[in-house]
């Protein structure tokens, strides 16, 4: 089957007709390629949008831990086994978009509270307004700039700040002409649950740098958070670029991506943005080269004693986003730019020259027919780690692999876990890896390499003569 790719007038991108894989509906799970030796080994926690929740696996695909109730998404350990995620149901009976994590706690490993925040937003539920934190898409704790491991640079078990990726309900009539019921929000909350720090986008859109025609077609038509939504929120942490006197890339600075065409840096201090790319693709040849980002998760700055430290990395999901001029695709001008296959991309912020990226070509498949081979329009990330591998969760495939700087894959993992309804669906959110040791209470698994079958030879074996 045939699906002509339309042209994107927003990134100027150029398509040609593909031919589109159907998904199989038998395929193996668990882990199928590990490699010990070329791997930086460890556990790895994800969130599953299907049961069990939050799951925690050992290199060999072993479920070493669950835990259902911890739902929202991200979530992540901390050094001695501590667990950090999104609970609901005192609002929702299961996580809506709409309303986001009731609660974002972190336990121990015996399952005990130790920190609980559940006051960013109050939200109208039958005739009673109730308390939620709203947390969706991304939370840091102080003591790390990111999510995952950092060498050095651990977050805070007992003590310090959160940043959070939340949701306010409001009116922004610059921004739309409709109420916006999870309008993004990025909050910074202390130990005692305090808010001391706070962001909006619709509060700064006029420094998205927009062009008129993306600012009409938004007011017409923009009845959702998607005119104006994140996907992630990380501190900028120690880097190079800050220590060479460059203001922009202070430590303190947060870091975030719109789910529309753009990456930005906003000042702790100040609140204005003070570095971005996009939303527009055209200007110079630097944003030529380095193409639009559509749909983007998980843009960060590699944090300092990993490899590639300074630079930029996302997962850059393609499908569709942004808002400008009508085009075949996008007969409204909304979500207009279009790219039927995802790029993680590693850049350097000052020059926007791709240092690294991994694709379907550069995982060899052939180019223009097979390039929707590596797609995940919605959710997915990328990790840095010590060795140099990457970390890359394919979300709506379920699949989290480990590859080198040569592409080479060296550890691969299907989710087991599918929707009842959608059979052959294993979505999850975002993966990361972590050290052995910072979950003490379980005895260091047994490495043992995962060899895949030949393709070309692998066979079910059928049932009866």
């Amino acid at each position: 089957m045939k699906k002509a790719l339309m042209i994107s007038a927003l990134c100027s991108w150029a398509f040609v007709s593909i031919t589109l894989i159907s998904s199989p509906t038998v395929y193996p799970t668990g882990t199928t390629i590990y490699k010990p030796e070329k791997c930086w080994n460890g556990y790895t926690i994800y969130q599953s949008e299907t049961a069990p929740g939050a799951v925690l696996i050992d290199m060999n695909g072993n479920l070493v831990r669950n835990w259902e109730h911890i739902v929202g998404f991200p979530v992540t350990i901390l050094p001695g086994g501590y667990i950090m995620g999104g609970i609901v149901g005192r609002i929702t009976k299961e996580y809506k978009h709409q309303i986001g994590s009731d609660d974002l706690i972190q336990e121990d490993w015996d399952g005990n509270i130790v920190w609980k925040f559940g006051r960013a937003d109050q939200i109208k539920v039958g005739d009673e307004m109730m308390w939620s934190a709203r947390q969706n898409h991304d939370f840091v704790r102080e003591g790390s700039p990111v999510g995952y491991y950092v060498p050095g640079m651990a977050p805070f078990i007992d003590r310090g700040r959160t940043l959070i990726l939340s949701q306010k309900s409001g009116t922004w009539p610059k921004v739309t002409r409709d109420y916006l019921p999870r309008a993004a929000r990025i909050i910074e909350v202390n130990w005692n649950g305090e808010i001391v720090w706070e962001w909006m986008p619709v509060e700064h859109f006029e420094e998205f740098g927009h062009s008129n025609t993306a600012k009409n077609t938004i007011m017409k038509g923009c009845k959702n958070q998607h005119c104006v939504f994140l996907n992630t929120a990380s501190y900028v942490g120690p880097n190079k670029w800050y220590d060479a006197g460059d203001e922009r890339f202070h430590p303190d600075n947060i870091i975030t991506d719109d789910r529309g065409t753009m990456i930005f840096i906003i000042s702790k201090k100040t609140g204005k943005i003070v570095w971005k790319v996009g939303p527009e693709y055209t200007s110079t040849l630097a944003l030529r080269e380095l193409g639009c980002i559509i749909g983007p998760h998980h843009a960060h700055v590699i944090p300092k004693g990993l490899p590639g430290e300074g630079n930029i990395i996302v997962f850059n999901n393609g499908g569709a986003a942004g808002f400008g001029a009508p085009n075949p695709g996008s007969p409204t001008g909304e979500w207009n730019a279009l790219r039927d296959h995802s790029r993680v991309l590693e850049f350097d912020p000052t020059t926007l020259e791709i240092v690294w990226q991994y694709t379907a070509r550069t995982a060899a498949f052939s180019p223009f027919e097979e390039d929707a081979k590596f797609y995940s329009h919605y959710r997915s990330g990328a990790q840095r780690l010590p060795n140099g591998n990457t970390l890359i969760m394919e979300s709506m495939h379920g699949r989290i692999f480990e590859v080198t700087r040569e592409h080479e894959i060296v550890w691969e993992y299907i989710s087991p876990f599918n929707l009842k309804e959608k059979v052959f669906s294993s979505r999850v959110y975002r993966a990361y890896r972590l050290p052995y040791e910072w979950v003490p209470q379980l005895k260091k698994p047994v490495e043992k390499a995962v060899v895949p079958p030949d393709n070309s030879e692998f066979r079910i074996n059928r049932v009866g003569n």
